[in-house]
């Protein structure tokens, strides 16, 4: 199984282009970090729980 993430889905981010797929959700979950910070200058560390839940309902799990 792969994982996914596509910042457009995020509110608020509707056009960026950024899309991550990975093999696992925990990798996946390192793009979007490092992501945030290349592409919106945002600190991951910065995060509060509530941050972290909404992303992770954005990340799939499917098979290609």
């Amino acid at each position: 199984m792969a994982y996914s993430y596509s910042c457009a889905d995020c509110e608020g981010m509707e056009t960026c282009p950024g899309k991550v797929i990975a093999e696992t959700e925990a990798e996946v979950w390192k793009l979007v970090e490092l992501h945030a910070k290349i592409a919106h200058d945002e600190d991951a560390n910065a995060w509060d729980e509530d941050t972290r839940k909404y992303i992770k309902t954005l990340i799939f799990g499917s098979s290609f």
